[in-house]
Order: structure tokens, then C-alpha cells, then sequence
């Protein structure tokens, strides 16, 4: 099963959703999650991950971790080498065991590249994908086949429009 996870920060509170699949090229999510916790850490430039990473950690209770083959997480596993972005402190909680995949929709920009830019549909404007525990260039190769015409992805899309839904 593979699971896409996206956060939205409102009031104090972080509403978290996953969703998980069987393939690539699915068009429904087989299961959708939520999690909401109040009292988030603020944004904090460079460590975006202290404020996020708990988020994810909390939904994840929910899931049976034996069924999970790789996480998507909206943003960057790795930001330069040797500097981790969300993705890669998720892997390092996960103790290393589920490849994590991280999907920007912005370039972070860097010294080094450590993304690969994968173009969907008719859109001219890249995904910047980041891997760690696989391989990169099968995941991009991933993405581009999965549902939708557009740059993102329906089932990714699904993640992000169900993180905003009902917000009170």
C-alpha cells in the first residue's frame, strides 16, 4: 500500500490527511485518513519539518506500518546532500524501514540538485521529485503514469482539497 500525506495549518491546529493506494495508476484513494492536532509547533524557516513531522507521526498511528511500502509527503525528502528535508527526518522516525518520496511544487534552490523534475500532462511547470530507500528515476517514472491530466496528480489532489475540506 502506498500513502500520500498533506498538512494544513489553521488556528493554531494542523489537519492531516492520508491517503492510501495499491498502484500508481489508481484514480480513487482505497482509504482516506484524518488526523487533527492542536497546538502546532509555528513555522520555523529551514526546519519546516519540526512543525509537520509530528503531524505525520500522529496519523500514522492509525495505519498498520507492515502495510505501508512507501509514503509520499508534499515536499522534499533531501534538500542538498547531507541536508534532510521533511521526507528524509520521516524516514530516519520510520528507523529507515519505508522509502519515503517527497513531491514539491516549488524548487528549493541549492548548491546542489538533488531532485529530478518530472513534467505531467500538458503542464509546462515541473513536480520536483526527492527519493530515500529507492530509486529515484523508477519513482519519477511512477509519477508520471499516475492518474490525472494535469500537473498534479487526481489522487495527490485528493490529499491536498481533503486537508481544507470542513475547517472550522
Amino acid at each position: 500500500m502506498i500513502f500520500a500525506f498533506d498538512t494544513y495549518y489553521y488556528d493554531g491546529k494542523a489537519k492531516t490527511i492520508a491517503v492510501s493506494f495499491n498502484d500508481w495508476e489508481d484514480d480513487e484513494p482505497t482509504k482516506i485518513y484524518t488526523d487533527i492536532i492542536e497546538g502546532v509547533a509555528p513555522y520555523e524557516p529551514g526546519s519546516f519539518y519540526k512543525r509537520e513531522l509530528p503531524c505525520i507521526l500522529s496519523l500514522l498511528k492509525q495505519v498498520n506500518l507492515e502495510e505501508v511500502e512507501l509514503i509520499i509527503v508534499d515536499g522534499y525528502v533531501i534538500l542538498e546532500e547531507k541536508h534532510l528535508g521533511l521526507g528524509g527526518y520521516l524516514y530516519q522516525a520510520l528507523e529507515h524501514k519505508i522509502p519515503v518520496v517527497g513531491i514539491a511544487k516549488s524548487e528549493f534552490v541549492s548548491k546542489t540538485s538533488v531532485f529530478k523534475e518530472v513534467c505531467r500532462g500538458e503542464s509546462k511547470k515541473p513536480l520536483y521529485v526527492t527519493a530515500i530507500g529507492t530509486d529515484r528515476d523508477e519513482v519519477c517514472n511512477a509519477i508520471e503514469r499516475m492518474h490525472g491530466k494535469y500537473r498534479m496528480p487526481t489522487l495527490l489532489q485528493i490529499v491536498d482539497t481533503k486537508t481544507k475540506e470542513l475547517i472550522h
